[in-house]
């Protein structure tokens, strides 16, 4: 590997601890109550074309997270089933680990996994990548929602640092 290659390598993988969630995140959030319907949940997420919308109090303090994982799951459909599964459900099968409710409190993921505005894109990384999750909600000191990290909004941020 020449000199210039390595230098490179070696400024690409700072970028993670330069960039900060404040700076990356999104930042004008749709939120929704636990008592939401479903229906409306899912007609949002597709509406909006988005995967996943925080669950919060009337003080807007995040207690969950509503996922199209979440509303798959609701026909039993989970993120450990394969291709074969969905196959074999789709010929009549039943799947296992069915979630049931009318509203967004009842298959909501809780408590969702928040972060702090001044945390760095790497530490939101590694999060995420344990976790196996693909949204944090973001959060103030009070657990106030104030924005949303995404994967896309960490990949366009990482792209224009790169760009320069």
């Amino acid at each position: 590997m020449n000199t210039e290659q390595g230098d490179n390598v070696c400024i690409r993988s700072s970028i993670g601890r330069e960039l900060y969630v404040r700076d990356v995140m999104t930042r004008n959030v749709l939120s929704i109550s636990k008592y939401e319907s479903i229906v409306r949940v899912a007609n949002i997420l597709c509406e909006k074309n988005i995967s996943g919308l925080p669950v919060v109090d009337h003080g807007n303090r995040v207690i969950g997270i509503v996922t199209q994982a979440d509303i798959l799951s609701m026909v039993g459909v989970s993120r450990e089933h394969t291709f074969k599964d969905l196959l074999k459900y789709m010929l009549g099968e039943p799947l296992s680990e069915r979630k049931h409710g009318d509203y967004a409190g009842d298959i909501m993921t809780s408590p969702a996994l928040t972060i702090s505005p001044d945390a760095t894109i790497a530490e939101a990384v590694r999060i995420m990548t344990e976790r196996r999750i693909r949204r944090l909600t973001v959060v103030d000191d009070k657990n106030v929602l104030i924005g949303i990290l995404t994967r896309a909004d960490i990949l366009k941020a990482v792209i224009q640092k790169l760009k320069g």
